[in-house]
C-alpha cells in the first residue's frame, strides 16, 4: 500500500509552450511512485497524455479573450493509492455530460482530449466555481 504523500502544484501562463513541461512532470511522477506494481511506462504515457490534453483544453477555452496575465493551475496529489489531478481555469466552463463522443468514422484533429482522459482515468468531473473551474481527474493506483 502506498501511504506516502506527493503534492505538486504548478501555475503556468495560458500558453501552449508549457505543455511539454506539464506532460513530462506526469511522466516523472509515474516512474517514481513508491510501491506501484503496474506498468510504469504505460502509466507515464497516460499521465503525459492526460495532463497535456487537460491543460490544452484549459488554455484553449480559458477565456474568450486571451490575456497575458491569465494562468492555468495544475495540482497533482498522490495519497493512499489514489492519484488526483486538478486543472483550474478561469473560462466560462462547460457541461462535461454534454460533450459528445468523437465521431470515429470522421476524425477531426481536435475533440479527442476528453475522450482520452475519460478512457484512461477512473473518474473525471468538472465543477464551475465563482472564481473559476476545476477539472478533477482520479486514477486508482
Amino acid at each position: 500500500m502506498c501511504n506516502s504523500i506527493l503534492q505538486v502544484d504548478v501555475v503556468i501562463p495560458t500558453q501552449t509552450k508549457y505543455l511539454d513541461l506539464i506532460g513530462s512532470i506526469g511522466e516523472h511522477i509515474a516512474r517514481d511512485i513508491d510501491e506501484f506494481s503496474g506498468d510504469r511506462e504505460a502509466l507515464a504515457y497516460h499521465l503525459n497524455l492526460v495532463l497535456t490534453e487537460a491543460t490544452t483544453n484549459a488554455i484553449k477555452h480559458a477565456s474568450a479573450v486571451m490575456r497575458p496575465e491569465d494562468t492555468v493551475r495544475i495540482t497533482i496529489h498522490i495519497q493512499d493509492n489514489e492519484l488526483n489531478i486538478k486543472v483550474y481555469d478561469h473560462g466560462q466552463g462547460f457541461d462535461l455530460e454534454t460533450v459528445p463522443l468523437p465521431d470515429f468514422d470522421q476524425l477531426n484533429e481536435g475533440g479527442m482530449g476528453l475522450y482520452f482522459i475519460r478512457s484512461l482515468m477512473d473518474s473525471v468531473t468538472y465543477t464551475k466555481k465563482n472564481d473559476g473551474n476545476v477539472l478533477e481527474i482520479i486514477k486508482h493506483l
